[in-house]
């Protein structure tokens, strides 16, 4: 079966074709960080605009198939921004009504966890970490479509938090990069900085009191953002690596711990924080399970792990007649209870190992 995939819950726009749910033919991407840069972040309404502009030179060079071979069109509905999602919502449901090709609404969340399972086929059930610009979560995959959220952030996502501290730093957006470039030149342990706890929930995050904390260090305790930096520019490089330092410590802790307390058999990463190298090198380190990674293309928003996905859910509940676009949509969870020691399997399979 082949699937069209469409991605436009923030500011990248992405078209691709997927064979069976994994063999990628077409994965192309329009990203809007020249536009956004010179604001620090992403403008809704300049996001949409580009939307606009590139969805259909998009799909002309996504089409490496002629479009009546499409067999399924699967579009990102949600979380994201409700503009952004609405764009790409309708188009889909014009493309769908137009050619009489069945549709299917996806999950952003849910295809970021997928994206590991594009290239591999990992032991479950796992522990899935999606870390991105808009979303911070830890969820038990049983298998695909069956998850349980045992952890997310109470704040700022953690890739919103690094854009902010780039801010702080003034650094340029998008901030994860800089500071991880500029941390390679720092010493992670100089400056003492704490994670944020949540009381009763062990596996939740908060960075607004580590983004805080950076803020009195770099520019005094009654500083405000717009107060110039009080640090040379070699503390500054060594800011840089605490924050850093901190906020993924924090965050391979209770990744490592939720694996070992639900009897997970692997990680699975996905989002575009999960690009970060100094992330990977914590992780791999402390990991006793084995750990999956997105293929190269597949960390930031994208069409392929869309369609991917969409595939899987049209195998199990068809098309459906009416997409809404969903600003706040969550990730459909199972309704028992998680077992802290199920039996391993692995995915696309049945069988036990």
């Amino acid at each position: 079966m082949l699937v069209l995939g469409i991605e436009s819950t923030c500011d990248e726009t992405g078209f691709a074709i997927v064979r069976d749910g994994q063999e990628i033919l077409s994965n192309v991407v329009a990203t809007q960080e020249d536009l956004h840069s010179r604001f620090g972040g992403v403008v809704p309404e300049v996001a949409c605009r580009r939307h606009v502009d590139v969805l259909l030179p998009l799909l002309n060079k996504a089409l490496c198939v002629p479009l009546e071979e499409i067999d399924l069109i699967a579009v990102a509905n949600g979380p994201g921004l409700i503009g952004a999602l609405l764009i790409g919502v309708n188009f889909a449901q014009g493309l769908a009504f137009s050619t009489g090709k069945p549709l299917v609404g996806v999950n952003h969340i849910e295809a970021h966890l997928y994206s590991a399972l594009m290239e591999s086929q990992p032991p479950l059930p796992a522990l899935g970490v999606v870390m991105s610009g808009g979303h911070t979560s830890l969820v038990y995959v049983e298998d695909v479509g069956q998850y349980t959220l045992i952890g997310q952030t109470q704040d700022d996502a953690i890739g919103e938090a690094f854009d902010k501290a780039a801010k702080l730093l003034g650094l340029p957006y998008p901030g994860g990069p800089h500071i991880e470039q500029l941390a390679r030149e720092g010493d992670p342990n100089r400056f003492p900085l704490k994670a944020g706890r949540i009381k009763g929930r062990p596996y939740d995050f908060s960075f607004s009191g580590l983004k805080t904390a950076l803020l009195y260090l770099v520019k005094g305790q009654n500083a405000t953002k717009n107060s110039p930096l009080i640090i040379s520019d070699e503390d500054k490089k060594h800011a840089a690596a605490s924050f850093q330092h901190t906020a993924f410590s924090d965050l391979v802790e209770k990744v490592c711990s939720g694996a070992k307390q639900y009897g997970c058999k692997s990680i699975l990463v996905g989002g575009g924080v999960s690009q970060n190298t100094y992330f990977r090198c914590l992780l791999e380190n402390r990991s006793s399970v084995p750990i999956f990674w997105p293929p190269k293309g597949l960390c930031l928003d994208n069409g392929a792990i869309i369609a991917g996905l969409g595939y899987h859910i049209f195998q199990e509940h068809g098309g459906a007649e009416n997409i809404k676009a969903d600003p706040g949509l969550a990730l459909k969870e199972r309704t028992d209870a998680i077992h802290t020691h199920p039996t391993c399997h692995t995915f696309g399979t049945s069988h036990i190992h």
